[in-house]
Formats: structure tokens, sequence, C-alpha cells
């Protein structure tokens, strides 16, 4: 499935892959453009983010953002995981009825941090999983 990005998140890419020499899959930016959430690829979470977070905080600054990052995965049970890590997820379910929806069993403690603040980071995770798998909620359980 295709990702199409807005000029804006093009050059966030161009700049995340500049700083840290790590493929960004996607990128979503907030109204203000004051957060980035990063879609990584793969396998490169570790160098984007960087020794101590250095790499990761040179690009926050380049581009004046908080950022928040997020490792791409094969498949979406694993995808959704990792957008609402750091929440500890124990499973995460597909269902495709009239609509497809990933219920995702998360800690009753973690139930905060897999919403964010003010919904933040479960909006994230339904705009990402319908983006990259066409999922088209998904539902804390």
């Amino acid at each position: 499935m295709g990702v199409t990005l807005d000029d804006d998140a093009r050059q966030y890419l161009a700049a995340f892959e500049d700083v840290t020499g790590v493929d960004g899959r996607d990128c979503l930016v907030t109204e203000g453009g004051d957060r980035l959430l990063i879609v990584v690829a793969s396998g490169g979470m570790g160098e984007a983010i960087g020794p101590g977070g250095r790499t990761v905080t040179q690009f926050e600054e380049r581009v004046d953002a908080k950022v928040r990052l997020v490792e791409d995965a094969d498949t979406p049970e694993t995808f959704v995981a990792n957008v609402l890590a750091p929440a500890a997820v124990y499973n995460v379910t597909v269902s495709e009825n009239n609509d497809t929806v990933a219920y995702v069993e998360v800690a009753e403690a973690d139930h905060g941090i897999a919403i964010g603040t003010d919904g933040r980071t479960i909006d994230a995770a339904r705009q990402l999983a319908d983006r990259h798998f066409g999922i088209d909620d998904v539902q804390l359980i």
C-alpha cells in the first residue's frame, strides 16, 4: 500500500534521512507543525536514535519540532503495536467484517499511554494503520 506525502512531510523526511542516514517511510505532521511522527525503516531505530539520543536530538533541533519515532513492520499487528509503544501491548487481532478493525489488548495500567495526551497516540495509530495496511479503526480492549 503506497503512502502519499504532502510537501511538508517530504521535506521533513529528506531532512531526517540527511541527519540520521536512516530511511524514513512516513511522516505525520501536527497542525501546528511542532510535532512529527516519523516511521523508520525496520531495523533502523537504533541508528536513528543514535548514541544517547544524540542523532534524533540533532534532527529535532534542525526542524524545531518534537519528534516521535515508530519502527515499520511487515505485519499490521506488529506495526500497530509499534505505534502504541511504549504501552505494553499483549496482543493485536485484525478483524475483517464490514470494516477492518485492529483490536489491541493493552495492559490496564498502560491504557493512558496507548491513548496519549489528547488522544494523539491512538489517533496516530489509526491514521498510520489506515495508510500502511488499510485498517479502518484501532480499538483498545
